[in-house]
C-alpha cells in the first residue's frame, strides 16, 4: 500500500515505517510541523519517502493515517481527496484525554467515515468517542541495540518539557529521588531543570535532545529507570528502557500498570514505596539486574516490532478492503 502520514511522533513513526508498505512523508522547505519529512535522528528504511504538497494530487494513495484533527483538511487540500470519503483513513490517537476527564469528547467522536486507533487500552476507555468505531493497536518498538550494564549508581529519567508540563510529568517528585541518587534527565526542553527545582548540579544533570542511539547507550549505564508521569499515554521511552534491561520504578498510573509487571521493578501510587525501591536498586546491583531481566522479557514479548506490524497489517487490510 501507499500510506500517507505525517511525521509527528518520532519513535512511533519509526516503528510504523518498518512495515512492508510505502510510506509517504510530507515535506516542506521549512521542515515545520506539517512538513518535517524523514527523521534525521532515527534509522528509517528507504520505503519511507518524502513527498511535497505539490506532488500529492497526482500520487497514488491507498490510505491516510491522521494524528491531529487539522490533518483532515490539510490532507484534502493537498490530495484533493477527502480522507474517509475519497480515500480510507485511520485516526491514530496517541494521547490521554485532557480537560473534563473522563467526559472529554474526542475530536473525531460520532464519525462514520474513519476508524480511531488508540495506542493503549487505557486511552480507548477514557476518551468519549461516541459512535465512532475504535480499536487498540498496542505500541511496538525497534529494540535498542544496547544492553543494560547498570554500572553507574544513578537514576535515569526520560521526559519532554518537564518544566512546562510540571505535575503531568511528575517533575515535582524528582527532588525526592535526587536525595537517593543523582538523576540524569534526558529529553527535549530539559535544560535548566536543576535550577528550576532548586537542586545542585551534582544531583540532577540534564541531557537535552540527545540522539536516540546515544541516549539508549547512556540509559543502559544507569542503575534504574524512573517513570513518574501522572497523566500521559504510555511513553515509548519506558518500553525502550525495559527492552534494554533496566529495572523500572514507576507510578501506577494510566497504561503503565499493564506494561510493567511486578517482577520488573516497582509499580505503586505511594511515593514511599517507589523511593524504597530506588534505594534497593542503588544498593543492590544484583537485584536491579534481576528485575531488569524481567523488564526486558516483558517489553520484548508484548511490545515487539513483529507483533506491532502484524497487527497494523491486519487493520490496514481490513480498512482498505472494507472501503472498496
Amino acid at each position: 500500500m501507499n500510506i500517507l502520514l505525517w511525521h509527528v511522533h518520532g519513535s512511533w513513526t519509526t516503528s510504523f515505517v518498518h512495515g512492508s508498505h510505502r510510506y509517504l512523508i510530507p515535506t516542506t522547505p521549512d521542515r515545520g510541523p506539517y512538513g518535517l519529512g524523514r527523521a534525521r535522528t532515527y534509522p528509517w528504511p528507504d520505503s519511507a519517502v518524502e513527498v511535497t504538497p505539490e506532488d500529492l494530487p497526482g500520487t497514488d494513495v491507498d490510505l491516510v493515517i491522521l494524528q491531529r484533527p487539522e490533518e483532515i483538511d490539510r490532507a484534502e487540500a493537498w490530495l484533493r481527496r477527502r480522507p474517509g470519503r475519497d480515500v480510507p483513513a485511520i485516526y491514530v490517537e496517541h494521547n490521554t484525554p485532557k480537560g473534563d476527564v473522563p467526559n472529554t469528547r474526542h475530536p473525531m467522536a460520532d464519525r462514520d467515515d474513519l476508524l480511531i486507533a488508540h495506542v493503549t487500552g487505557f486511552n480507548q476507555i477514557f476518551w468519549d468517542t461516541g459512535a465512532s468505531r475504535t480499536t487498540v493497536v498496542d505500541h511496538g518498538i525497534v529494540a535498542p541495540a544496547v544492553s543494560y550494564s547498570g554500572e553507574l549508581d544513578r537514576l535515569a529519567v526520560v521526559i519532554n518539557e518537564p518544566v512546562r508540563r510540571g505535575r503531568v510529568t511528575g517533575t515535582d517528585l524528582l527532588p525526592q529521588f535526587a536525595e537517593i541518587a543523582p538523576l540524569d534527565v534526558f529529553g527535549m526542553g530539559v535544560a535548566g531543570l536543576a535550577d528550576h527545582l532548586g537542586l545542585p548540579a551534582d544531583r540532577l544533570t540534564s541531557h537535552d535532545d540527545v540522539p536516540q542511539d546515544r541516549m539508549h547507550a547512556e540509559l543502559a549505564r544507569r542503575r534504574a529507570y524512573l517513570h513518574l508521569c501522572r497523566w500521559t499515554s504510555l511513553g515509548l521511552s519506558l518500553i525502550e528502557a525495559m527492552a534494554i534491561g533496566m529495572p523500572v520504578v514507576a507510578l501506577a498510573t494510566t497504561e503503565a500498570v499493564m506494561a510493567v509487571p511486578p517482577e520488573a521493578g516497582a509499580l505503586a501510587t505511594r511515593t514511599d514505596t517507589l523511593l524504597d525501591a530506588a534505594r534497593r536498586f542503588i544498593a543492590e546491583p544484583a537485584t536491579a539486574r534481576q528485575a531488569g531481566a524481567a523488564a526486558r522479557t516483558a517489553a520484548r514479548d508484548r511490545y515487539g516490532l513483529d507483533r506491532f506490524l502484524a497487527d497494523w497489517d491486519r487493520l490496514l487490510e481490513e480498512e482498505v478492503c472494507g472501503s472498496r
